[in-house]
């Protein structure tokens, strides 16, 4: 174990402890990182991010390579395909949602340019809120922008993307950081 302070979620698991360091609170504008934490995260929903972190790559095998244009086309063939394997959620509702998902993402880049356009123009100044965190239990669970951003992609007909599941694709895209001020990660 090493004596660097990070946030307590960050396990000595090396897989948690990779992501805790190098992605979480890390800002993203790239449309298909943006787009596999949409899956990701909507798939997470009830679960704990653990279980869909070691399922990653899983994800990345069974979704394209999260190529969103792939997965906008996928059928019921690919359904069936996806809810017999065991490397991923089989949940036919998250995954029928991921496809819609999909579809509606690129209808956001036709829209706004990017995907990422999209989701920045929420934020303040378009940048990230570094939020003042001592202890974990300061961090929220949704805020403001997370209940817009959420309200507006349900609208828009979006799935498994309530203002808790925003708020956790916010904290893994960088929009927010709530790295522990003391924490190694903290930018």
């Amino acid at each position: 174990m090493d004596n660097i302070i990070r946030c307590s979620w960050a396990s000595s698991d090396p897989l948690y402890i990779k992501y805790h360091d190098e992605e979480w609170g890390k800002a993203v504008y790239d449309d298909k990182t943006l787009f596999e934490f949409l899956i990701l995260e909507g798939a997470q929903a009830g679960l704990s991010w653990i279980t869909i972190l070691r399922r990653r790559e899983n994800y990345r095998k069974a979704f394209a390579g999260f190529d969103v244009k792939k997965v906008a086309v996928f059928d019921d063939q690919d359904v069936e395909r996806l809810m017999k394997d065991d490397g991923i959620i089989r949940n036919r509702l998250k995954v029928n949602g991921a496809i819609t998902n999909a579809r509606l993402f690129l209808s956001i880049q036709q829209e706004f340019g990017s995907f990422s356009n999209y989701l920045w123009r929420f934020m303040p100044q378009k940048k990230p809120i570094l939020h003042q965190i001592n202890q974990m239990s300061d961090v929220p669970a949704r805020t403001e922008i997370s209940d817009q951003i959420s309200k507006d992609m349900k609208k828009r007909g979006f799935k498994f993307f309530g203002t808790t599941i925003c708020y956790a694709f916010m904290q893994a895209t960088g929009m927010v950081n709530d790295h522990l001020l003391t924490c190694c990660a903290r930018s």
